[in-house]
């Protein structure tokens, strides 16, 4: 699957995703400073979760809305109105987000809750190789989005806003307990071998909590970034829906994943020739993270990598679900939930050599 075609740009609002743009129109006149209508809307084709559109005004202002997805919802999914809350608070502080000029939750004006943000200009690079770049220009790239994440684990959320925006203890023990309920309790997606023997894996092995809690994205990756068109500079980070409080070395795996990913595989870089193209290598990556968040190492870091692939596995087969349901949002979301046992089997391989 080409996940650069299947993803990039816009297209026709899908039937069931249409709301009144005349509603919306009056909301966004009393919610946003200097809105002029009409506004033309599409969507934009990826999103697997909260559908995202894309708002031009005559003038050339640009905005967009994400929103819940109509019909039936997992309890806790589809959090829009936490996405809004996180970003608005970090943006308070100078950290690379869209601003939020409103949210919405009365179903009233387009059928859901909605929140609108500005339309950020750039980049969206869809594979972790950073094809198309020279060595300098990816090392540099790769550098950015290491800086920014331990920027963002560098925030004390109490002193931002946040302190009440998850729990400060037990994340991991809890993210295990949560992804497995939901896996296990999303009849209509089926149920998995190497999924079941993963639930197992995963609480028999449950390393102790370290009680450090920081604001955690929950999908820190290039493909939920805006980079400056010519400049190796993180202009946003996107998609907050699975932000909360939490372990921020878990978060940082998360996005480490893409070394044990095959190239090919979502944001997979496992075998390529990374002093070739400038990337730089697994461990190489870990020293500056740690580096940069003042910690000596990154402990139970294999436990971390199964736990991580489980959980993404897990948001695959909530997709599956989703579209037995008949709601889900992306148009290549068969494609995608396709991807669910071979990434099981994958975190299966990593737990069979884990060092516990």
């Amino acid at each position: 699957m080409d996940r650069t075609d299947a993803n990039t740009g816009t297209r026709d609002v899908a039937e069931r995703l249409r709301f009144d743009v005349r509603a919306l129109e009056r909301w966004m006149a009393d919610h946003v400073d200097g809105f002029t209508g009409p506004l033309t809307v599409s969507q934009f084709k990826g999103g697997q979760s909260n559908p995202t559109y894309r708002l031009e005004t005559p003038s050339g202002r640009s905005f967009v809305l994400r929103r819940k997805p109509p019909g039936k919802l997992l309890p806790g999914a589809h959090a829009v109105d936490r996405e809004a809350r996180v970003m608005s608070a970090l943006g308070v502080q100078g950290f690379p987000v869209p601003r939020i000029h409103g949210l919405c939750e009365d179903d009233d004006v387009i059928g859901t809750p909605f929140f609108v943000m500005d339309m950020v200009e750039g980049r969206i690079v869809w594979e972790a190789s950073f094809p198309g770049l020279i060595r300098q220009e990816r090392s540099a790239h790769f550098d950015a989005m290491n800086a920014t994440i331990a920027r963002l684990h560098n925030y004390d959320p109490q002193s931002i806003g946040l302190g009440d925006y998850g729990r400060a203890t037990g994340f991991v023990e809890r993210q295990v307990a949560r992804w497995s309920k939901q896996y296990e309790g999303d009849v209509e997606a089926g149920r998995i071998p190497a999924m079941d023997r993963l639930v197992a894996w995963l609480n028999d092995n449950l390393p102790p909590d370290n009680g450090e809690a920081r604001v955690v994205h929950g999908d820190y990756r290039c493909d939920n970034m805006i980079f400056a068109p010519n400049a190796a500079e993180v202009r946003a980070v996107l998609d907050w829906e699975l932000s909360t409080l939490g372990d921020p070395t878990a978060d940082f795996v998360y996005h480490l994943m893409m070394y044990r990913m095959p190239a090919g595989m979502f944001t997979g870089l496992d075998g390529l020739d990374y002093a070739e193209l400038g990337i730089p290598t697994e461990e190489e990556y870990v020293a500056a993270y740690c580096a940069r968040t003042g910690r000596p190492s990154l402990p139970h870091l294999d436990y971390l990598i199964v736990f991580v692939m489980f959980r993404i596995a897990a948001i695959l087969h909530g997709i599956r679900g989703r579209l037995a349901r008949g709601s889900a949002s992306s148009a290549h979301a068969e494609a995608t939930s396709a991807l669910t046992e071979p990434l099981a089997e994958l975190a299966l391989q990593q737990a069979r050599t884990a060092r516990l």
